[in-house]
């Protein structure tokens, strides 16, 4: 497969995961403060699907981004810097008439999470994204399709697109994989604030990602992660993410028509700022998932992505390498629970790691 925009066969079938997603250039302030007394800003990239493709592609797994971006330097921007982690981007649409989209953020305050976030992203090449537009055959690529809900709410162009991609069509030829992520402020008029299109989309998913929070905010279900499950039944696959304290996966067993159900809790982790920790869980399960480990082990290699993302300033975080995640992922459930990361982890050699960790258990 053709890397980093190389003008790839978008027809191969070589793919473990194809995202797709508005991915933008990201701003990130030189110093504390208000967006009006930051002197100057660092140029990143962030976009929740192209975080999950760059995640799993520094992971080790052949993956795809396929967006639209404008025909300017900051398209040129993203598209050399996401095919540098590994990811094809030989499928993202050049649009000579609409922007690539670009936001600032502050800082964020550690005592009280308090910070700015200006977009510009209305009329972006992205937003432009439709059922005519995208390319099926690069879509459908992949064994995985990956998808968010912040794509339908960036036009109704866009959020055809996504409910064609989650209608339950016979012969749909990757597993659907849809992470909620639900943005009010996105919306537009005639959607309210998204929740009950969300919703939809999510039943026709075959693997959902949705916050606890998230999911009392956007749909009123409160009761813990079985009111969820009851209120979402359709999904093979239903993780719940439950903040601090952990996370739940509901798994369909088409054998006895009921679900297995396994809780991690999360790990202690000195976070340095809480951007992408999200879809760093996301990409760490659907790891697991591709490699078909167990429901304890997808869980727990979200929770060490994540851990790499909210050690880092950034979206997009180095990824422990798969010796060490694994060896992490394989304490023991007291080594687990006592295990405390911070800034530099990914970098630890796995087995001073664990050591670390048997130690912490033994003197705690």
């Amino acid at each position: 497969m053709t890397r980093a925009g190389g003008g790839g066969d978008a027809n191969s079938l070589d793919t473990d995961v194809v995202a797709l997603g508005e991915s933008m250039v990201t701003f990130l302030p030189s110093r504390p403060g208000r967006l009006a007394d930051v002197p100057s800003f660092e140029r990143g990239i962030g976009g929740a699907e192209s975080n999950v493709a760059c995640a799993l592609a520094a992971a080790g797994h052949r993956t795809r981004w396929v967006s639209r971006v404008g025909a300017d330097g900051f398209g040129d921007h993203l598209v050399e810097a996401i095919g540098r982690y590994g990811v094809d981007t030989s499928a993202v649409g050049r649009d000579p008439h609409r922007p690539t989209g670009i936001y600032f953020r502050t800082a964020d305050d550690r005592e009280t999470d308090a910070h700015e976030v200006v977009y510009y992203r209305a009329g972006s090449a992205a937003s432009a994204m439709s059922p005519a537009t995208m390319p099926p055959d690069a879509l459908w690529s992949g064994r995985l399709l990956h998808l968010s809900g912040i794509t339908p709410a960036l036009s109704a162009d866009c959020l055809a697109l996504v409910r064609d991609l989650c209608d339950r069509k016979p012969g749909r030829r990757s597993l659907v994989s849809f992470d909620v992520n639900h943005r009010p402020r996105l919306w537009r008029d005639g959607d309210g604030d998204g929740a009950e299109v969300l919703l939809d989309l999510a039943r026709g998913a075959d693997l959902v990602f949705v916050g606890e929070d998230e999911a009392a905010t956007a749909w009123g279900v409160t009761g813990g992660p079985a009111a969820l499950r009851a209120a979402l039944p359709e999904p093979a696959v239903l993780v719940v993410k439950q903040g601090a304290h952990g996370a739940t996966v509901f798994a369909a067993d088409h054998a006895t028509g009921r679900d297995t159900i396994t809780f991690v809790p999360a790990l202690r982790v000195d976070v340095v700022a809480p951007v992408g920790a999200g879809d760093a869980f996301a990409a760490g399960f659907l790891s697991a998932t591709l490699r078909g480990l167990s429901a304890e082990r997808r869980l727990r290699h979200g929770h060490l992505m994540a851990a790499a993302a909210l050690t880092v300033p950034g979206d997009l975080a180095t990824p422990p390498s798969r010796d060490h995640a694994d060896a992490l992922a394989a304490l023991d459930a007291p080594a687990w629970e006592r295990l405390r990361l911070g800034p530099g982890w990914t970098a630890d050699h796995p087995a001073r790691t664990t050591a670390a960790a048997s130690e912490e258990v033994r003197t705690s």
